[in-house]
């Protein structure tokens, strides 16, 4: 893997999303997509996608799709790199914000954030991650769920690392010192 090659400056999309119903989001941390981080080439595999998450500090990885229902994990923000395909993911909870993701693309969820796959191309894969390699919990915005989940999100710490840049990155901007410029 060549870092150089792989990682590219991405164009920052972010959304502060409020409480929506029963899905808690977080009005604190804006969900950050970086369009196209990745130039991924054709003859490599997702562990390209892994290794940097790794590198930065978000492990317990996996390769699948997203859920086609709303969802979201109280205990930890979540990273999700685009290794092939495209579709549209929403943030937020019905009428929330839609988002379309395409290869190359990496989102990151903060926790409470609702999210699920509205559509998607077939070839529709992505790598998904979390700080320190946290176990996530699943929630599905029932009510008996809060108010344990928001005392859950309350606990979360910020991660060290920016998931694709490292010790830069659009994670100290907008997380830590309340900068993203489009939000």
């Amino acid at each position: 893997m060549d870092k150089e090659k792989l990682i590219q400056e991405a164009y920052l999309v972010a959304h502060k999303i409020e409480e929506n119903g029963n899905f808690p989001n977080n009005p604190n941390l804006p969900l950050m997509i970086y369009k196209g981080a990745f130039l991924i080439h054709p003859d490599e595999t997702e562990e390209v996608i892994k290794k940097v998450f790794a590198k930065n500090g978000y492990t317990n990885a996996w390769v699948d799709g997203i859920f086609d229902y709303q969802h979201y994990h109280s205990n930890t923000h979540e990273v999700m790199g685009v290794y092939c395909g495209k579709a549209d993911v929403q943030f937020g909870g019905d009428h929330g914000v839609c988002i379309e993701l395409d290869k190359g693309d990496v989102v990151v969820i903060p926790a409470g954030v609702a999210h699920m796959k509205l559509n998607s191309s077939d070839d529709f894969t992505v790598v998904g991650a979390y700080p320190n390699g946290t176990d996530y919990n699943i929630k599905y915005g029932r009510p008996e769920e809060r108010p344990e989940a928001d005392e859950d999100i309350a606990k979360v710490k910020n991660p060290e690392s920016d998931p694709v840049y490292g010790s830069k990155g659009h994670l100290f901007e907008c997380w830590y010192n309340q900068k993203c410029a489009n939000v």
